[in-house]
C-alpha cells in the first residue's frame, strides 16, 4: 500500500516539475518582452501629443469649422464597440478586466435601447462574446502582442466606416491603459466623434502661445487630420495593451512557479512521510517476527 503511493506521489512531482518548467519559461519570454513594449510606447508618445497639439491648435483657429467634426450628436440610436483584448490567455486579469467591462457596456447601451455594434482586437474577446450570445460584427486577431501601425489603420478603417456613413453615431473602445509597470486600468473612451482634446500646458487663459498659420483652412486640416487621430489612439491602445499583455503574464506566470515549487515540496515532505511510514512498518515486521522466534524457541 504503502509502495503504491509513494509511485503515485512520485509521478505527480514529476508533473508538477515539468508543469514548473513551462511557467518559469513564460516567465522569462514575458519578461523579456517588457521593456520592448515599453519602448515602443515610449517612442509613440511624441507622435500622439503632438497629433493632439495640434488638433487643439486647430480648434483653437476655427471653433465654427471644428464643430462640423468634433460636435457631439443629438440623439444616439446606434454605437460601434471596440474591445481590445490578446490573443492568449494565461495573463492573469488582463483579458478578463477588458472583457466584463465591454460586456457592460453592450448591455447598459442595449438596456437605453440604443443599437450596438460589437468589434473586437484578440482571439479571447471574439470567443468570450460568441459565447455570451454577443454578435461580433468583425474581429482582428493575430498581432495583440505585438501590433504595427498598419494593424492599427486597419482596425481605424473598419470601425469608422460605419460612422462615415451615418450608421452608427458613436465609436467607443474599451481597452488596458498602460500607467506604469504597477498599474494598468481598462477604461472605455470615445473615439468617434473626436472629443476636443484638453488644452497642452503651453496654452494658457484659452489663448495660443505663438502664431500658427493653417494651410489650407481648418476645416480641411481637421477633415485630413481626423483619420490620423483615430489611427493614433487605437495605435496607442495597442501598444498600451501589448504592455500590459505582457506585464500580467510575467506576474501571473511568476505567481504559477512559485505556486509549482510549494506543491512540489509538499509533495516530497508527503513522500518522505509515506516512506519512513513503510520503512517503520516493515521494521516492526522483522521485530516481531524476532520475537516470535525467540518465543518458539
Amino acid at each position: 500500500m504503502a509502495g503504491g503511493q509513494e509511485r503515485v506521489l512520485r509521478r505527480r512531482i514529476r508533473s508538477v516539475d515539468n508543469t514548473r518548467k513551462i511557467t518559469k519559461a513564460m516567465e522569462l519570454i514575458a519578461a523579456s518582452q517588457i521593456p520592448r513594449a515599453q519602448a515602443r510606447i515610449a517612442a509613440n508618445r511624441p507622435y500622439r501629443d503632438g497629433m493632439r497639439r495640434i488638433i487643439v491648435e486647430a480648434v483653437k483657429g476655427d471653433p465654427v469649422a471644428a464643430k462640423k467634426l468634433l460636435s457631439q450628436p443629438e440623439h444616439v440610436a446606434s454605437v460601434a464597440v471596440l474591445v481590445i483584448t490578446g490573443d492568449r490567455g494565461l495573463s492573469g486579469s488582463y483579458n478578463a478586466g477588458a472583457l466584463r467591462a465591454g460586456e457592460r457596456l453592450v448591455h447598459e447601451l442595449v438596456d437605453q435601447g440604443t443599437s450596438v455594434r460589437v468589434y473586437c482586437v484578440g482571439k479571447k474577446a471574439a470567443a468570450f462574446y460568441r459565447y455570451r450570445g454577443i454578435e461580433v460584427t468583425e474581429s482582428f486577431q493575430g498581432f495583440a502582442d505585438r501590433p504595427s501601425f498598419a494593424d492599427a489603420r486597419a482596425v481605424a478603417g473598419v470601425v469608422a466606416a460605419p460612422f462615415i456613413d451615418g450608421e452608427v453615431q458613436e465609436v467607443l473602445m474599451v481597452s488596458t491603459v498602460f500607467h506604469s509597470s504597477a498599474s494598468q486600468s481598462v477604461a472605455t473612451t470615445q473615439l468617434l466623434p473626436l472629443s476636443e482634446p484638453e488644452a497642452p500646458a503651453e496654452q494658457t487663459s484659452g489663448r495660443l502661445v505663438g502664431y500658427t498659420e493653417f494651410e489650407p483652412d481648418v476645416e480641411q486640416l481637421l477633415f485630413f487630420l481626423a483619420p490620423r487621430a483615430l489611427e493614433s489612439e487605437i495605435f496607442t491602445a495597442l501598444l498600451d495593451g501589448a504592455a500590459s499583455f505582457h506585464i500580467s503574464q510575467q506576474r501571473a506566470m511568476a505567481a504559477a512557479t512559485d505556486n509549482a515549487d510549494d506543491l512540489a515540496q509538499n509533495l516530497k515532505r508527503v513522500m518522505n512521510r509515506a516512506r519512513q511510514d513503510s520503512i517503520t512498518t516493515e521494521i516492526m515486521e522483522i521485530v516481531g517476527g524476532a520475537e516470535a522466534l525467540r518465543s518458539g524457541k
